[in-house]
């Protein structure tokens, strides 16, 4: 994948709407591209955050294992959607399981990398984090609606 390709690809995501061009630059230039078979397990839940995600094909499934149900998937997720961020925002373990739930091609940008972008470019920083925020409150809105469901139906 070409830098074009790369800056092309992370201008089409939420988290990094509204950056410069020269700030998407910066971030293609620290980004590796990953490709995962259909099943291939990309991180673990308690695994060390090291990397911030961008699917740019395919599909991927983030999911629990709940002990004596089996397997919760949470979200699949597709091409433009962000993973593993929270995990370089606060360094805690992994929360959930990413498998890729059909072949697919990732954007991965690691945690140092990503640090040091943060604190040398502080427009940039600020962009990315406001846009990490609007990313995760809609996720927290999306899981109170689910949760609202489930009690409302007796599934709780």
């Amino acid at each position: 994948m070409t830098d074009q390709h790369r800056i092309e690809q992370l201008a089409r995501v939420a988290v990094f709407a509204g950056l410069t061009p020269d700030a998407l630059d910066l971030l293609a230039e620290i980004a590796t591209e990953e490709v995962h078979l259909s099943g291939t397990t990309i991180f673990r839940q308690g695994d060390p955050g090291e990397k911030l995600y961008v699917i740019t094909q395919g599909r991927v499934r983030i999911s629990r294992t709940v002990p004596g149900v089996g397997e919760e998937a949470l979200a699949v997720l597709g091409e433009g959607d962000v993973f593993g961020e929270m995990a370089l925002l606060d360094e805690a373990p992994r929360s959930a399981d990413a498998t890729a739930h059909e072949p697919c091609k990732l954007l991965s940008i690691p945690r140092a990398g990503f640090e040091d972008l943060l604190f040398l470019h502080k427009d940039l920083a600020y962009e990315v984090l406001w846009n990490v925020i609007r990313t995760l409150i809609r996720r927290l809105r999306e899981t109170n609606d689910k949760l609202t469901f489930l009690s409302v139906t007796g599934k709780f």
